[in-house]
């Protein structure tokens, strides 16, 4: 899953999964993430889920911190990982809170590692939330 505004980013996100055989679904802006989370709680949506979601921190409509709150509520996607981006210079104030409102498992400042690299940190906090997950179980 990716939220981003940035055209070109998003672009590039979405050509790196497909380069990767990645499935997912992308957004620009938070509310229409938001509205996809819903529907896929609903079960207006079925299938596989993704595993990452890859979310801009500001977005128009609903800022991509609560885009991950809203993911970490949903009974269906709520034990993705979750990596904010941002292209802002923030406080280490600033970046605990967003972290914490999004429960997100990283936060990662733009421009973007090169794509192998990226590639590693998304596969390492994928791994990471599933290893937790199943501790849980």
């Amino acid at each position: 899953m990716v939220v981003e505004d940035e055209t070109d980013l998003y672009d590039f996100i979405v050509a790196m999964f497909d380069i990767w055989g990645v499935d997912g679904v992308a957004f620009p802006d938070g509310s229409e993430a938001v509205s996809w989370i819903e529907a896929v709680d609903k079960g207006h949506i079925s299938g596989e889920m993704p595993s990452l979601a890859i979310i801009d921190i500001r977005l128009p409509g609903v800022a991509g911190p609560d885009v991950g709150a809203r993911l970490r509520k949903s009974k269906q996607l709520g034990n993705m990982a979750i990596v904010l981006t941002t292209a802002y210079l923030l406080s280490d104030e600033e970046e605990r809170q967003f972290i914490a409102t999004a429960q997100a498992d990283a936060l990662i400042h733009k421009p973007l590692p090169e794509m192998h690299v990226f590639r590693q940190m998304l596969e390492q906090y994928v791994a990471k939330r599933g290893l937790a997950q199943a501790a849980a179980q």
